[in-house]
């Protein structure tokens, strides 16, 4: 691994070991990218540990929307979290808000709780909140990893002077991943913000094999391409 670290949102098996057959460094296994991610199967999140040698971090989110959740899926969260667990995943992908745009530390304190010795990145949920400066600091008390941001904005690139100050403010207490919007195109200008850790999906629509699709339905499905995956790589190595 070298100085600068490319996680994949992988949004099924298939992409998680085109990820790693690309190059990436680490996996996040989510579901339904299409709402942000949500948490992947169990069959999933089973067959990821057994294939992959690569780090495998897992999206626990119950829904698309927003970050306010219920204590019916704050339950869900925990018992997602359980599963990870007993299965060996690396790591998890945790984030809750109050209707006010805090932090939930109290929530959040409960799912890293049970994520016990399992690293925790903060997701993007980060970026909706009301005060990020403020949030960076309750975030970095949780005891995470590292957040996962773009910067407040809807992609990294329009949110890199966001993201340079975030790294600032962090220093060593957090890492400070950059994503949304990443491409080999991109990845160079990134750089500059002082972040050391980058997320994409490197997705490419794939067409499905049928002759007819149904309509309203697409003819293909979006996967992790290795292809893209290896051109990111070499974008930021190089």
């Amino acid at each position: 691994m070298g100085a600068f670290l490319l996680e994949i949102a992988a949004n099924s098996l298939a992409s998680a070991l085109a990820a790693q057959d690309g190059g990436a460094d680490r996996v996040e296994l989510c579901e339904n990218l299409g709402e942000g991610g949500c948490t992947p199967s169990f069959a999933t999140i089973a067959l990821a540990r057994e294939k992959l040698r690569i780090p495998l971090y897992v999206l626990v989110r119950p829904r698309g929307g927003d970050f306010v959740h219920s204590e019916l899926e704050h339950g869900l969260m925990l018992r997602d979290i359980e599963n990870c667990v007993r299965l060996g995943v690396d790591g998890v992908v945790i984030g809750a808000l109050d209707a006010d745009g805090e932090v939930d530390a109290a929530s959040c304190r409960e799912l890293i709780t049970a994520a016990g010795k399992l690293g925790v990145t903060f997701h993007r949920a980060f970026d909706v909140c009301r005060e990020p400066a403020r949030a960076l600091e309750r975030i970095v008390e949780l005891g995470c990893e590292r957040v996962l941001t773009s910067g407040a904005a809807g992609d990294a690139l329009a949110g890199a002077a966001n993201i340079a100050a975030f790294v600032q403010q962090a220093g060593a207490r957090i890492a400070v991943m950059a994503g949304a919007g990443v491409t080999p195109r991109n990845i160079g200008e990134l750089k500059k913000t002082g972040a050391r850790e980058f997320h994409a999906s490197a997705k490419a629509l794939q067409v499905g094999a049928a002759q007819r699709a149904l309509p309203g339905l697409s003819a293909g499905h979006w996967q992790t391409d290795a292809v893209i995956v290896r051109a990111l790589k070499q974008a930021l190595d190089g």
